[in-house]
């Protein structure tokens, strides 16, 4: 019994291990073949880094003002006798807009001229008098406060009845007419809206660190989103003496001119300012840059020898980069990559240090410095 169990034993020893020797034979096989195979090469997407002028620019989002501009209304209450305008239309400063019923107001002026005559004779009578010496100093006096008194009585009535006329304090356009005839108006009822604008303001802020890079005089450019493909140019005409401590920015205002009205005050604006002189930087499609908490880096690929098939053989390698400013869909490289390195812009996420990649420019990322949105 026991010879058999040992030799049982035996048997099953022997096949478990011919089982595990088999398995490392094809275990080792796999491995043989997969290093002669090689690992396959990552498709990306590059683009050689080049040079391109950059000229640093300033950009803020503001919004439109009218030179001038106000709500309409009248400082007396009354009803309106006479309306002198249409809805939308340009007047010269000055012009009657709007009259009130002021027939009460004109039979107490009138009243009051007749005083104000009345006096005018009887004191003109006490000069003469007072030059025969048949009436006294304080005579004339009293007679020359009554005339002043009545005359002020007078100028007063007539303030009172201008204040019912609603005039045009600057030319402009007109918005649309909230009053009718007939209509009782309160005082300050907003009859309607005055609009200079041409030309026309822009205000936007910049952050305080900005100070030094603009000026009065300088020239700006403003996109209007209703205006798509369009730029007014303007020039800057005011700068704030006061930094916000709460924003740490300042608001700047450019003059912008507007003869045909296409600008309205309120519109968003996205200001451009041109800051120092024009510089010559290396730039790279911003889906080229991997942002990390340690640093940003690109993948440069490099040619390292020949293949089986006698092709290059492209490698990438992982470099650190120091990026600037970017502009639509760029970025400047300030350091890290050269003019005429190939850069890998699209497919780095499965890349690694060593791996092999194959460029296929098929799709690649966009590269416009000044992209604009396109409706399909």
């Amino acid at each position: 019994m026991i010879k058999r169990m040992l030799w049982m034993m035996a048997i099953v020893g022997a096949a478990a291990g011919a089982l595990y020797g088999l398995k490392a034979y094809v275990a080792r096989q796999g491995a043989a073949f997969v290093s002669a195979a090689g690992v396959p090469a990552q498709t990306v997407s590059a683009a050689k880094a080049r040079i391109d002028t950059w000229q640093p620019r300033l950009e803020a989002v503001g919004s439109l003002r009218a030179v001038n501009g106000t709500d309409l209304s009248l400082e007396l209450a009354g009803i309106v006798q006479e309306i002198g305008f249409h809805s939308g239309d340009r007047v010269p400063a000055g012009q009657v807009l709007l009259r009130l019923w002021a027939d009460d107001d004109i039979a107490k002026l009138r009243s009051l001229e007749a005083n104000a005559q009345l006096a005018q004779l009887n004191y003109d009578r006490s000069v003469r008098q007072f030059k025969a010496q048949t009436i006294s100093q304080a005579t004339l006096d009293s007679d020359a406060a009554t005339l002043k008194s009545n005359a002020a009585q007078a100028d007063q009535q007539r303030a009172l009845i201008e204040k019912k006329h609603l005039r045009a304090p600057f030319s402009g356009r007109l918005g649309i007419r909230q009053v009718d005839l007939g209509q009782y108006l309160a005082p300050g009822t907003t009859v309607a809206t005055l609009q200079s604008v041409d030309p026309i303001f822009v205000d936007f802020p910049l952050p305080q660190q900005a100070i030094v890079q603009i000026a009065a005089g300088q020239p700006v450019r403003a996109r209007i989103d209703a205006w798509q493909g369009r730029v007014f140019p303007g020039r800057i005409t005011a700068i704030s003496p006061k930094v916000d401590s709460s924003s740490r920015t300042f608001q700047v205002r450019a003059t912008i001119d507007n003869p045909g009205g296409l600008l309205l005050p309120g519109m968003f604006a996205a200001v451009e300012i041109d800051a120092g002189a024009p510089q010559r930087l290396v730039t790279l499609p911003q889906t080229a840059i991997t942002y990390n908490s340690y640093g940003s880096t690109v993948f440069v690929v490099d040619e390292k020898g020949r293949d089986s098939k006698d092709r290059p053989r492209l490698v990438a390698r992982q470099v650190f980069v120091t990026t600037g400013p970017t502009r639509g869909d760029q970025v400047a490289i300030l350091k890290g990559v050269d003019e005429g390195d190939t850069v890998v812009t699209a497919g780095q996420m499965k890349l690694f240090e060593g791996a092999s990649v194959a460029i296929d420019n098929s799709v690649r990322p966009l590269d416009d410095p000044d992209p604009r949105p396109q409706e399909r």
